[in-house]
């Protein structure tokens, strides 16, 4: 007898083929049968007029801190993802100096926006080592397939202590520790190794990150910590600063390059079209065409939608943040703090103010975001209500520009109008990179590439201006269903959401649905399904708060054979587990 039979569903199976109507059998957490089957099931789910297709891969992931305290690693949870991959952008808690804890809280309050009391609260550390935090995150059940990066910051943090704080150049017995750790961490199944080197990454206290500038003979040294071994993955994160000039641009991508040749691995980089900067990606395309031609493994990490933050009251930033008006009712409860800021008198002495200037000054704010909050009635044509309606792909009719041009006021008073509008919990989108043409036309492009990885989640991080963990959904109801032009084939949109991310990390016994591998399947009504409105919940520790967005349409989304989630309600099963990467 079988454990599970899902029939008549209509398969999309990974491959990036047309879609078809068969049956899945499941044994042991392993799919025995694509097909007409007859043969009886402990439970059976009627999938007629749904979509069966593998468990989404996740390989851009934050959940370093949230992994030690919440098994289900939501909101991934509810987006179909059954494998992720978490240590990105060379920030993570591993490994750490006994009693310096706390300078790893404060770079990833920085650099990932995750509230330092939650990071306090919530982690135990019980380890010193890479290998022994994977120990620790292997005692703990989960409800996913989670892989760990060794990221570049806290391994420099370790190694040089507080020359790595000051940015000093490692020297030569400095990159041969941080080597030897690498290695260990890799032998013990360590997926990869990360490295960030934005200029909109910065600690909690304004500064740079420890591996921001660091230099070519050390990311190189480091990347021959994987000799001998035939498995793990390197990630990157860099400006590449072509407004700069070309050859700080080329200097950049000629260090990725080195990276990929000493560690003989994949190497995958964020891609996106900044601003300012607009195409700067197609320089980007066109170093990684010419670098695969000459056989370097260089993939371009993707989002699914345009790349910003969500403004509002209660979240991480909003353009009122730094005027002295409102920092004065910043503290009341948000219901209270909107009828303050509805009072005439009050408005009318904020809009006449100026903002303080906040990047810096303790607030974990990107300087780029600081710029651009400064710059309101420029770049308001990029503000968009963010309400019931949902829309990732706003008109510039609806942006903030046009609706203080109809009204005649300034976008600044239109903006404290939304905010301060009934309960004070009005949302505003502003998409800062991949909408520079006011459309996700050129992202469209960039999808279609086939260096393409879908990634740049974020899940995990962020957690008070972004809900990009929604973007597997996303891929689905936007550029499947939504779309009224340059759809994305259904079986294109799956192979990337699973089998492209798997092959990437080598997993070669999941995402895609065929006897003999694992059983990781969502399955979705397509009729049903629908993202929700960001939520602000206080669910973290401390009583950090986060955005939550679940979604609708999932029937279910099952790990190795068990469900974790059923009509979008997570079970109390615990089928995940820490992949271990072997060479």
């Amino acid at each position: 007898m079988l454990d599970l039979v899902i029939r008549a569903g209509t398969v999309v199976d990974g491959n990036g083929g047309e879609p078809f109507t068969a049956d899945v059998g499941v044994k042991e957490g392993k799919i025995t049968q694509i097909g007409k089957i007859t043969e009886a099931a402990r439970e059976e789910v009627d999938a007629q007029g749904a979509w069966v297709m593998p468990g989404f891969v996740d390989i851009h992931t934050h959940y370093d801190g949230q992994a030690t305290w919440d098994p289900t690693f939501s909101p991934s949870i509810h987006h179909g993802v059954t494998t992720l991959v978490m240590g990105n952008c060379g920030v993570g808690f591993a490994p750490v100096r006994p009693g310096r804890e706390d300078d790893l809280i404060k770079l990833m309050e920085g650099v990932e926006d995750i509230p330092g009391a939650a990071l306090h609260e919530g982690i135990r550390w019980n380890w010193e080592s890479f290998p022994q935090y994977m120990d620790a995150l292997e005692a703990q059940p989960r409800s996913l397939d989670y892989l760990v990066q060794v990221p570049h910051d806290p391994l420099r943090m370790y190694v040089m202590r507080e020359r790595a704080l000051a940015n000093e150049a490692a020297t030569a017995s400095d990159i041969a520790q941080m080597r030897a750790l690498l290695h260990e961490a890799l032998r013990a199944g360590a997926a990869g190794f990360s490295t960030g080197r934005s200029d909109n990454h910065r600690t909690a206290e304004g500064k740079e990150t420890p591996g921001a500038e660091a230099s070519a003979a050390e990311l190189t040294g480091l990347a021959r910590a994987f000799e001998g071994l035939t498995h793990g993955v390197v990630q990157v994160v860099s400006d590449f600063d072509l407004l700069r000039g070309a050859d700080r641009f080329d200097a950049e991508f000629d260090l990725v390059e080195d990276l990929a040749r000493a560690s003989g691995r994949p190497v995958s980089m964020t891609w996106l079209q900044r601003d300012p900067g607009g195409e700067q990606y197609k320089a980007i395309q066109r170093r990684v065409e010419a670098a695969v031609e000459q056989g370097l493994p260089l993939y371009l990490q993707t989002a699914a939608r345009g790349i910003g933050v969500i403004n509002g009251l209660d979240a991480s930033f909003h353009p009122f943040m730094g005027f002295p008006g409102y920092k004065e009712v910043a503290t009341l409860p948000l219901a209270q703090r909107a009828a303050a800021l509805r009072e005439p008198a009050r408005k009318a002495r904020i809009l006449g103010e100026k903002s303080d200037r906040l990047a810096g000054d303790g607030t974990p704010i990107p300087p780029l975001v600081d710029l651009l909050l400064a710059r309101i009635e420029m770049i308001s044509g990029r503000m968009f209500p963010l309400d019931e309606k949902l829309d990732y792909e706003p008109g510039v009719m609806q942006s903030f520009l046009v609706r203080a041009k109809q009204r005649g006021v300034s976008a600044l008073e239109a903006l404290y109008d939304w905010f301060s509008a009934d309960d004070g919990g009005n949302l505003v989108y502003f998409p800062i990179f991949n909408y520079n043409d006011g459309t996700l036309n050129p992202l469209r492009a960039m999808l279609d590439h086939p260096r393409a990885l879908l990634g740049l989640s974020d899940a995990g991080a962020h957690v008070g201006t972004v809900c990009d963990a929604s973007f597997s959904t996303f891929m689905l109801t936007h550029w499947v269903q939504g779309r009224e032009k340059d759809k994305l084939a259904l079986g294109r949109a799956v192979e990337m959401l699973s089998a492209r991310n798997a092959r990437y990390l080598r997993l070669v016994d999941r995402g895609v649905l065929a006897p003999g591998l694992r059983a990781d399947i969502n399955v979705i009504d397509p009729q049903r399904l629908h993202i929700g409105t960001p939520q602000l919940v206080r669910d973290l520790p401390a009583g950090g708060r986060r955005f939550l967005q679940k979604a609708q349409g999932y029937v279910g989304t099952w790990v190795n054979g068990v469900a974790v989630t059923r009509e979008g309600e997570i079970t109390q099963s615990r089928p995940g587990r820490l992949v271990r990467m072997r060479s």
